[in-house]
């Protein structure tokens, strides 16, 4: 599929894939605290469109900004990095 325009990636761990097309991706990042100056660890959970159903929970994805699919859907698996064990 061609991609059109400057679409944010993001890398992630699928925590979820019970529902049909759509797997959860957990997302971590390091923000540094304005007062304390320590990193602290954010998370972001997002729901991504996974058109074959070929996540497992554990996998390693990238996923791709897209137009919005559904109430909550606005990524969709770009590819898997790394297949869970």
């Amino acid at each position: 599929m061609a991609e059109r325009g400057n679409n944010r990636t993001i890398k992630g761990v699928v925590v979820s894939d019970k529902m049909d097309k759509t797997v959860v991706v957990l997302s971590m990042r390091l923000v540094k605290h304005p007062v304390v100056h320590k990193y602290v660890k954010k998370r972001v959970k997002y729901k991504a469109h996974d058109e074959a159903n070929a996540c497992q929970v554990g996998d390693k994805v990238l996923i791709i900004e897209s137009r919005p699919l559904s109430k909550d859907k606005r990524w969709r698996v770009r590819e898997i990095l790394e297949k869970a064990e």
